[in-house]
């Protein structure tokens, strides 16, 4: 594409009519084909179609082919909320079941008739009359079974085979063979009942609509994460407009509106704080239980509760931009997404159908000509291969995984940007920590204070924070603020003088006060040998020391340091238990950087590192055969983080840690490292899993089936709960504790 003659754009559709992995692979491959499409990415667990395309084409232009190729499609905006869609799909399923067995059974019993070993069972004779179970396999056949029919013609039509033609290839050929041998039955008399195989064709279709009906219970649940996220959301707004105060549904909130939130609601939008006082409860994003005090110009994330006082907010984000829709649209993007390693079943589903159907002939044939030409018996063994070959588990492997995994991994605060980043996270071996915010705070606090003799702390501290007050240095913020928190009531200054390098000079009630490095100390000829050991102490645990002096004396020394956050040493250990190397990168000079690292349990530190340069280390580590995660905030990091195999950020939602990063810690502390790796690790084992036991059943069923083993209701009962078993092996992830 020519940059400036172009546009890329993205729309995902809704697809219906999709029954299995061949029906995914073929409107994949037809939508790629299209001119003007850059890329297209069909989920049969999510029933979605993700599409990349330049504006030469249109979405209409997209399903209009999806349409051509035979299936239904919608822009998934236009849909109905997805939960209803699920209902509506469990309700239709299981109608279709519960008509299917009921007039199915009598033809099971039927056939309770013809073994020796289930003679003891009385079954009626009029159940055991060729016209009776004719009228009913019929509408099983052709009512029930109507859908498979139309999904096999419009397969066919356009030149492909999907799950649809393997049952109507399957049970046609046992029904319509049961109506010819009804039919001579008939010319000859009516005499001796003929062996009909009327049951085999209605319970096939009834055992696989029985799994379709669990299959669409089970996938229910794999939305779970995403049901529960917009379940946080408020359904209404109280705001301000004209003068008046009018509740609308919280769609019609505009930018720059005016919304009040009384105690115990939820903040229905992103915005700020105009007037009150309040504590918010945060949680549902930050993870962190103590709620954040909030006043004017403070701002506020939608679907956080508000616990006390009224707030009057200022919207700044409404509908899609808030941060909670945000991470909704995060986590159905990593659903919806393809993992690398579901092209494996991709490329086997595209041509298993078309194999199996020339395999059930080439049956057919060698039991035909080889077993005494039984049409009967060689038919038999020709439906079950065709019905245990059906890929649909296949097909279901890896997005119900996906689904489940990253649905899991929402749940505990770790967004996950794509399956592939989902599948990428497991061989990770490496991760690397940026210091500052990510281990720890990333705001200084006051850590010391040692007065010298004739001054008592107390004294020393509000002098010297009072001092500090007319300061905008960090540093100087965590002092006013220790002082401020032990009740220390600060006056104002009657000179301030900022030292660039140096400190500060300023005067109070009378006094010179001076707070800062020891050169600004020895610029004013003050002794300050007996602070000098105490001082080395405390810059080896990584604190920064400050020395004050009043009136030309020495009076004390205040610490300050940016404190580890209370969960980091316990996920490092963590980590290194699972494994994994863990190396500390930051600006910081090296004997700051030592001590935290020596705090938290890191051996390998790389100190004094510039912010560009720290992409360069992460190459390093890369080059030498590692998989590497860089963990920052995603603003500083992002370089780092685009360089790394996995960006991880740590943060709570911003706009910037969530695009940066391929995984977004929403909690903001280092344990959501360790569980974003074993949420991977469990993932892939559980679609290595699921693909396992997919190609089992059919590696594994279709000999057995050729060799006469298993019976076609069998076949069938099989092929249903494969797909069924392998949703609720993909279930399980919903239950890993993290």
């Amino acid at each position: 594409m020519v940059e400036g003659e172009t546009t890329a754009q993205e729309t995902t559709l809704q697809i219906t009519g999709m029954t299995c992995a061949a029906c995914a692979s073929r409107i994949e491959k037809g939508l790629n084909r299209m001119e003007g499409v850059a890329s297209a990415n069909v989920n049969l667990a999510l029933e979605t179609a993700k599409i990349e395309f330049t504006d030469g084409i249109t979405p209409h232009d997209l399903i209009r082919k999806v349409e051509q190729l035979g299936y239904g499609a919608i822009l998934k905006e236009e849909k109905k909320d997805g939960a209803d869609l699920r209902r509506q799909e469990m309700n239709r399923q299981r109608l279709r079941f519960i008509l299917s067995a009921l007039l199915s059974l009598p033809l099971l019993w039927a056939m309770a008739g013809h073994f020796s070993w289930t003679s003891f069972i009385p079954v009626p004779d009029l159940l055991m009359n060729p016209w009776m179970q004719l009228i009913l396999a019929t509408p099983v056949q052709f009512i029930i079974g109507y859908p498979f029919y139309v999904g096999a013609y419009k397969a066919l039509r356009n030149g492909s085979a999907n799950m649809d033609v393997l049952v109507v290839l399957g049970t046609s050929a046992a029904y319509f063979y049961s109506v010819y041998l009804t039919a001579d039955w008939a010319q000859n008399g009516g005499h001796h009942a003929p062996e009909l195989y009327f049951e085999t064709s209605a319970i096939l279709i009834t055992l696989i609509i029985l799994g379709k009906w669990f299959e669409a219970l089970a996938k229910g649940r794999t939305s779970e994460a995403i049901k529960t996220l917009m379940s946080l959301q408020a359904k209404t707004a109280l705001i301000v407009r004209d003068g008046q105060e009018l509740t609308v549904p919280v769609e019609e909130v505009a930018v720059h509106d005016i919304v009040i939130v009384k105690p115990g609601e939820k903040i229905p939008v992103d915005g700020i704080v105009e007037a009150g006082q309040s504590s918010v409860d945060e949680s549902m994003l930050t993870g962190e239980s103590i709620p954040v005090e909030k006043t004017a110009g403070d701002s506020v994330i939608g679907a956080t509760v508000n616990k006390h006082g009224t707030l009057r907010v200022k919207a700044t984000k409404v509908g899609k931009e808030t941060a909670l829709a945000q991470i909704i649209r995060i986590v159905e993007e990593a659903q919806g997404s393809k993992a690398p390693i579901q092209r494996i079943a991709d490329r086997i589903s595209g041509i298993f159908v078309p194999v199996v159907v020339g395999l059930a002939v080439v049956v057919f044939l060698l039991w035909f000509f080889a077993g005494g030409g039984h049409f009967a018996d060689s038919l038999e063994k020709a439906i079950a291969v065709l019905v245990i070959a059906c890929p649909c588990a296949l097909g279901l492997a890896t997005p119900t995984s996906i689904m489940a995994g990253s649905g899991r991994a929402a749940e505990a605060g770790i967004l996950f940007k794509g399956g592939e980043h989902l599948e990428t996270t497991h061989r990770v071996d490496t991760v690397v920590l940026d210091k500052t915010g990510t281990i720890t705070r990333g705001k200084p606090e006051l850590t010391d204070v040692f007065a010298a003799d004739g001054w008592q702390e107390e004294d020393l501290l509000r002098y010297t924070a009072a001092a500090e007050k007319s300061s905008e240095h960090p540093l100087a913020e965590a002092i006013v603020e220790g002082a401020v928190n032990r009740g220390l009531e600060l006056q104002p200054t009657e000179g301030f003088e900022a030292i660039p390098g140096y400190g500060i000079h300023a005067a109070l009630e009378g006094k010179e006060i001076l707070v800062g490095t020891r050169r600004l100390l020895e610029k004013y000829s003050i002794s300050y040998a007996a602070a000098e050991k105490q001082m080395e102490k405390l810059e080896s645990e990584g604190k920064t020391a400050m020395l004050a002096a009043i009136d030309g004396q020495y009076a004390g020394m205040i610490a300050v340091a940016d404190t580890v956050k209370p969960t980091s040493a316990s996920a490092v250990a963590r980590l290194k238990e699972m494994g994994i190397r863990v190396v500390m990168v930051t600006g910081d000079n090296r004997r700051t950087a030592e001590a935290i690292g020596r705090e938290i349990g890191i051996d390998q530190v790389l100190a004094e590192v510039l912010p560009e340069d720290k992409a360069a280390e992460v190459k390093k580590l890369q080059k030498a055969g590692r998989k590497v995660a860089m963990v920052g905030d995603g603003i500083n990091d992002a370089p780092a983080l685009a360089t790394a195999d996995i960006g991880i950020a740590i943060g709570t939602g911003t706009d910037v840690a969530i695009e940066a990063a391929d995984v977004t810690l929403m909690r903001g502390d280092l344990t959501g490292i360790a569980d974003a790796i074993r949420m991977s690790r469990k993932t892939m084992t559980n679609i290595k899993q699921n693909l396992f036991w997919a190609l089992a059943y059919n590696s594994l069923g279709i000999p057995i089936a050729a060799a006469g083993l298993l019976a076609p209701w069998l076949a069938g009962a099989a092929m249903a709960f494969s797909s069924v078993s392998v949703v609720l092996n993909a279930l399980r992830l919903q239950r890993v504790k993290l």
